[in-house]
């Protein structure tokens, strides 16, 4: 039987918290509740972290599925792939630290950019950027969330929940195959990411049961706030890396 300490109590709260945000507008667990777990305890990150995103997204998706236009968001799931190929390779030619900097202020310019001067239009092509830039900057930083949110910031929320889960889905688990590929996932984060399991399953009811009495128009303005939040945590990670080096 699986026993619970006062920390995995509050990790779980946590996880439930970041569970609820993703459920409601598509991103935010990665922001919201890695940061504060890996204080709680640097083992829940990444490995753990990323199981429990990839478990809400299949949650979603099996939820959703009547709902989810899959041919809509293929072009940004096929994009990630060399993306993430990209930013392997970023990593071994360029130290963490600056790939954070450069992302960090690349971010914060797309999100300035579409706040005060265009719209980013949903199709393909942005799509395919998009989910480009995620796999690029998700492989390079553990952050790839805002890249493919900014291009869903402009349609209802229903749509932008249901098929960025569709593109995490997919796109998660190559993230944990680099890690598998690096001997960085053992059986300690396995049973961790389990023991959180229980925090996923009660989120997302929780989130589900107050799902009709929030608004379905644009999330753009909690997108656009956590895509600049995730550029300043990335930017701060960036020179604090710079600073000890």
């Amino acid at each position: 039987m699986i026993s619970y300490s006062a920390l995995d109590l509050l990790a779980l709260l946590i996880v439930m918290s970041g569970i609820i945000l993703q459920t409601w507008v598509g991103i935010g667990f990665g922001l919201l509740a890695a940061p504060i777990l890996y204080l709680v305890d640097p083992a829940y990150v990444p490995v753990p972290a990323l199981i429990l995103g990839f478990s809400l997204s299949l949650l979603l998706v099996l939820n959703q599925r009547k709902f989810l236009s899959w041919r809509r968001v293929l072009p940004a799931i096929i994009a990630r792939f060399p993306g993430c190929w990209c930013g392997a390779l970023l990593l071994v030619a360029a130290p963490t630290y600056l790939l954070s900097i450069l992302f960090g202020c690349v971010l914060l310019m797309a999100v300035l950019i579409s706040l005060f001067t265009c719209k980013i239009t949903l199709n393909p092509i942005t799509l395919s950027i998009g989910g480009f830039f995620s796999g690029l900057i998700g492989t390079a930083t553990s952050v790839g969330g805002p890249p493919i949110a900014l291009v869903y910031q402009g349609v209802d929320r229903i749509t932008a929940r249901n098929e960025l889960a569709a593109f995490f889905l997919i796109g998660t688990p190559i993230s944990i195959l680099f890690l598998v590929l690096q001997g960085r996932v053992d059986m300690g984060s396995l049973l961790l990411s389990l023991k959180m399991l229980p925090g996923v399953l009660v989120g997302f009811g929780v989130a589900r049961l107050c799902d009709n009495r929030i608004s379905v128009s644009s999330t753009k303005p909690v997108l656009l706030f956590i895509s600049s939040a995730s550029a300043i945590m990335i930017l701060y990670k960036g020179i604090n890396g710079w600073w000890a080096a």
